[in-house]
């Protein structure tokens, strides 16, 4: 189901539901429908799922880095009048969460990764020397999940715009640069918040001894596993993925 995109002040995004906020961070060239499982089903049980349009390809090329996303998604907590929040995020989204609950950690109630950069990461901004080549695009959209199949066309049509286009691919590269740079395994032993890391055993992008490491870094996290997957769980495994949120939510008590 599509949902209505929000444009208010310099913000755009999706709104579902109420209660309490769960923050959707998408990834580097993930579109804000690749969470429509995880919107539509904690939109009608108990919690407002809100999902920004993060302004990867809008900032100057000088701004365009994590720790100015994290402060982006601050000033947007702010705007929205949140007291507490969930956030939730995919590859970068989940950098981007991370590196917010380094900086603004008194509004984070719980952070949920899924495929996460910020330790390590093997294809963001990488093996775009043939980037005209649509059968070589649609090979590496396809690498990211266990199932080539969930790289449907419009998926592999997007990622082959962002490449191709100028501008896109400088900040893409760029981005990818700043995720090495800030890279957060000395910061993650002092973060506090309760931290849901859900994994694919068969991610390519950020292998499974990625998510062991977070487990063993962050102080108070929960890992789970689902078979068969790549790197983005909740769209190759929507209903396994829903459930084991929902479970460590309630096991928290959120």
């Amino acid at each position: 189901m599509a949902h209505l995109l929000k444009k208010e002040k310099d913000y755009s995004y999706i709104e579902v539901g109420e209660g309490t906020p769960i923050i959707v961070l998408h990834g580097l060239m993930g579109g804000l429908s690749n969470f429509n499982a995880v919107t539509e089903f904690f939109g009608k049980n108990g919690y407002k799922v809100v999902i920004p349009e993060l302004p990867i390809y809008s900032m100057s090329l000088l701004k365009t880095n994590v720790k100015n996303f994290a402060n982006y998604l601050k000033d947007f907590i702010d705007f929205k009048g949140f007291e507490e929040v969930l956030l939730l995020g995919n590859s970068l989204g989940g950098h981007i969460g991370l590196y917010h609950t380094k900086l603004y950690p008194e509004k984070v109630k719980g952070l949920i990764i899924t495929g996460s950069s910020g330790l390590y990461e093997s294809a963001m901004g990488s093996g775009y020397t043939k980037r005209s080549d649509y059968e070589v695009i649609k090979k590496k959209a396809q690498d990211v999940f266990y199932d080539p199949a969930v790289a449907t066309k419009e998926i592999v049509d997007e990622v082959y715009e962002t490449v191709n286009n100028r501008n896109k691919l400088v900040k893409t590269l760029a981005i990818a640069k700043s995720a090495i740079r800030h890279n957060m395994a000395k910061d993650l032993p002092k973060m506090q918040t309760p931290t849901c890391i859900i994994w694919g055993r068969n991610d390519n992008v950020t292998p499974p001894e990625v998510a062991d490491e977070f487990h063993q870094l962050l102080p108070d996290s929960d890992l789970y596993w689902i078979d068969k997957c790549g790197h983005a769980a909740m769209m190759e495994h929507p209903e396994e993925f829903n459930k084991l949120l929902n479970s460590w939510l309630e096991s928290r008590n959120f």
